[in-house]
């Protein structure tokens, strides 16, 4: 019997559970340890930030998921894991021993310093397991601010994150406090919008955001909160009110305490088989995972893993040679933009319409269904 350890209940973790659940191993056990029983599909995120569904509508049911594939839940995260000694240690103090383990935790993101009081209220956007919280206590503020008052809300991050972020959080907080003057702007390192994009999605998402009233600002890194709003590290300073935080992604803290091998952002790095280099038996998939040439964090690249990882997991588990994950060359990107519209980016090509962001939410809703009913309802 080999005991197989998944930690993390992220996208690709799902499709191990899935892929168990339809082949049952009767020489493998599973044991799965999250922080919650709920996951939440990035995917859905910006439409459920702009009120158009309920947190549940986001979210698979990790526990329901482990009893089909026969795995043993645990809710309780990873602290520490002893790679040599092949056991983790969890918040709750228990150890877990593995045979074989995959990391699928996701990312974090490295906060701005702070300096002085009477600072804006800061929204990371990740870590996404406990984003629900953050956005409610900012939703609660909200409620309380005086009539007519005037709100500057900054988003930092010019990537898709932080565009369909700030038009979602906009889109929702005009219509929870109509009566207050909201005004948006966008703060991007890079010269451009979009970076990696094609001129055609760039131009359609810098007019979405000025059709929101939304004032960009390029060439300008975001580098702490000050009494009043944003520094800039260039030496500027944008007033905000509320101030977004999509940027600057880094992996888990307690990464760096491990004998895994990390890179400068702190994620681990993996051979294209997605085992952990140097690391026999241990694998790592989605934003935690480093590749080289490197992939940018998004949640279409672990979906895509997820078949090659529940294949090779089971490989490694009955001693068998490890097949190699090939990453898409482009991936479709389908960004909300909080009017109930949506901008469809492949490569080049771009465009934007209410007919796109139906069709993106019925594939979100279909990839989360696609977990959370029985296999044999489907």
């Amino acid at each position: 019997m080999q005991h197989l350890l998944l930690i993390g209940a992220g996208h690709a973790h799902a499709f191990v559970l899935e892929a168990f659940a339809r082949r049952p191993d009767t020489r493998v056990a599973i044991t799965v340890v999250s922080d919650s029983h709920l996951a939440a599909y990035s995917g859905s995120v910006p439409a459920w930030l702009a009120g158009e569904c309920s947190l549940r509508d986001t979210q698979i049911d990790v526990a329901a998921l482990c009893q089909r594939a026969g795995a043993r839940f645990v809710s309780s995260p990873v602290v520490a894991l002893d790679s040599a000694a092949r056991h983790v240690t969890l918040a709750s103090g228990e150890t877990l021993a593995f045979d074989v383990a995959s990391l699928n935790v996701g990312s974090t993101l490295a906060l701005p310093i702070q300096h002085g009081g009477h600072l804006p209220h800061l929204l990371a956007m990740r870590p996404l397991s406990s984003l629900h919280h953050r956005w409610q206590a900012l939703r609660d503020d909200i409620d309380r601010l005086p009539q007519e008052s005037h709100q500057r809300v900054v988003s930092v991050g010019g990537g898709a994150a932080g565009c369909e972020t700030l038009l979602s959080v906009l889109a929702q907080v005009r219509h929870q406090r109509p009566d207050i003057h909201w005004s948006g702007h966008l703060l991007s390192a890079s010269p451009t919008l979009l970076p990696g994009a094609g001129r055609l999605p760039r131009w359609l998402t810098r007019r979405a955001l000025a059709r929101a009233g939304i004032q960009l600002h390029l060439r300008q890194r975001g580098a702490s909160l000050v009494k009043g709003g944003v520094a800039t590290t260039q030496g500027g300073f944008i007033a905000a009110d509320i101030v977004l935080w999509a940027t600057g992604a880094v992996g888990h803290d307690w990464l760096s305490s491990t004998q895994l091998p990390l890179d400068a952002q702190g994620f681990i790095q993996v051979e294209k088989t997605l085992a952990i280099v140097g690391q026999p038996g241990i694998f790592a998939a989605g934003d935690c995972a480093a590749f080289d040439p490197p992939l940018p964090n998004a949640g279409v690249y672990a979906v895509r893993m997820g078949s090659c990882l529940a294949d090779n997991l089971r490989r490694a588990c009955h001693g068998e040679p490890l097949t190699d994950w090939q990453p898409p060359k482009r991936v479709l990107a389908l960004i909300g933009t909080g009017d109930g519209r949506a901008i469809a980016s492949r490569g080049a090509l771009g465009i934007r319409g209410k007919w796109v962001w139906e069709w993106k939410k019925r594939i979100d809703a279909r990839f989360i269904a696609r977990f959370n009913p029985p296999f044999e309802d489907q």
